[in-house]
């Protein structure tokens, strides 16, 4: 058997250390899994209900212990790893509970006389989730509660930087109540992941990811007519009119570029504002991003941790040094931020002004904290640098005119746009992404539709 090493980006020390799943283990559990979805499926929806709500109270008793799981895995800072669960984890879940009744009735057709007819819908069979890092269980739950809830069983892979996260779902899932087989986890290799996508017994494959793994998800379940959900991250724009609440503004996309050391998959990535307000608003960004914190992030104090490992930081730090070597401005100084070395997680955070798309950090996906901030001088300029990405997972406007965002949205290629917010997925809209963001749709009551199949049902009631 082979293992896999989980290093802390805290410190450097293993935090886990997990044997990969043997060509046994994962017979057995997708076996188990498909036997068991049997019997799942006939269980009624008030009960797989009652079994979800009661999930989600143990993991929120528990969201403590699990934020400084988190902290230790990812870097996340400790004042908000527990949040995950207390907030976005919880909000999700329960909203996707509650929806559960209208998203998965029986569609009524028009009626026919001597004929009863409606579409039901049926669960998929075994749903594959694969998580990232980065919000373990945000993302995690997005498909392991609906799947559930529509009737399927789930096996979840979890990423090898968050391995404890999967024995937290098992842990919760089997105290409220759910059957043995239903929802299971195995730590896998890419081979072996491609190895099960290809198994008849996996119905539907949940990705969130890069790119270049959404490709390889896809590749994989070409070989079969099954579907696939893929959320593969953006470039997020944001856009700041001069009619804006500059003050708002500046608060929200600064913790919008930095949260999570700017490892969100929705966060900002590069900003533009109008000429008349831009030199106030780089002002402000520029002071509001001087009073981030850098520390370790099992210190209360500290606002920024480290990024999930030492390469992706030096990532960052490329793409910082190219731009000022084209021309960029470099508004903070690294050195005030004493963890900040090469070769470290530590990275500071930076405000750049100077920039244009010639610049991989106006382009390229960053995931990391930089606000990257670029004049205009209309709407349509505006519209039309948001626009010139691969990526097209959210955007966002700052405004006081609600009309001018919607017709600035409409023009907009994303799957989510947002006025004066960001970096929010809100459980009630779809979220979903065009371009090289993904394809498919999760959230909201859509989200059951990735996880079900239409049934007909054409009943000749009267035969004369």
């Amino acid at each position: 058997m082979s293992a896999q090493k989980t290093i802390s980006p805290v410190d450097g020390r293993v935090v886990a250390e997990i044997e990969l799943a043997t060509p046994g283990q994962i017979e057995s559990t997708l076996a188990r899994a498909s036997a068991a979805q049997t019997s799942w499926r006939a269980t009624k929806l008030d009960e797989r209900r009652s079994i979800l709500t009661r999930f989600v109270e143990v993991m929120e008793a528990r969201a403590d212990v699990i934020g400084e799981e988190i902290s230790w895995q990812m870097g996340r800072p400790i004042r908000y790893s527990p949040n995950e669960i207390r907030r976005g984890f919880a909000e999700r879940a329960r909203f996707m509970i509650a929806a559960a009744p209208q998203a998965l009735a029986d569609v009524a057709v028009a009626p026919a006389a001597g004929f009863t007819r409606f579409i039901r819908r049926e669960p998929v069979g075994v749903v594959l989730t694969i998580a990232p890092w980065n919000y373990p269980y945000l993302t995690a739950v997005n498909s392991v509660v609906p799947a559930l809830l529509a009737g399927n069983a789930v096996v979840l892979k979890h990423s090898a930087q968050t391995p404890l996260c999967a024995g937290r779902f098992a842990e919760g899932l089997r105290e409220a109540g759910l059957p043995g087989g239903v929802f299971q986890s195995l730590h896998l290799s890419h081979a072996d992941v491609e190895r099960v996508i290809g198994d008849g017994r996996i119905s539907f494959v949940a990705f969130t990811g890069s790119v270049e793994g959404g490709h390889a998800v896809q590749t994989a379940a070409s070989r079969r007519f099954i579907a696939t959900g893929l959320e593969l991250g953006g470039k997020d724009p944001a856009y700041v009119r001069a009619d804006a609440d500059l003050a708002h503004a500046v608060e929200n996309l600064v913790d919008g570029a930095m949260f999570n050391s700017g490892q969100s998959c929705c966060g900002i990535e590069r900003i533009y504002v109008h000429r008349n307000v831009y030199d106030e608003f780089v002002q402000r960004a520029v002071e509001l991003t001087k009073t981030y914190v850098l520390a370790n992030p099992l210190d209360p104090q500290a606002t920024l941790g480290p990024m999930v490992r030492a390469s992706a930081a030096e990532f960052v730090r490329g793409q910082i040094a190219e731009a000022v070597g084209r021309g960029a401005t470099g508004h903070i100084d690294p050195a005030t931020f004493g963890l900040d070395k090469p070769g470290t997680p530590y990275l500071a955070p930076q405000v750049l002004t100077g920039v244009n798309h010639s610049m991989r950090v106006m382009t390229e996906e960053t995931f990391g904290p930089v606000a990257p901030i670029m004049p205009v001088a209309s709407d349509d300029e505006a519209i039309a640098l948001m626009n010139d990405s691969r990526y097209g997972l959210t955007a966002a406007i700052w405004t006081s005119d609600a009309e001018a965002a919607i017709r600035i949205g409409d023009r907009n290629e994303t799957g989510t746009w947002f006025m004066n917010r960001c970096d929010y997925l809100d459980p009630a809209l779809a979220w979903t992404g065009v371009k090289d963001s993904g394809r498919g749709c999760a959230l909201s009551v859509l989200g059951f539709e990735q996880f079900t199949r239409p049934k007909s049902f054409h009943l000749r009631t009267a035969t004369t």
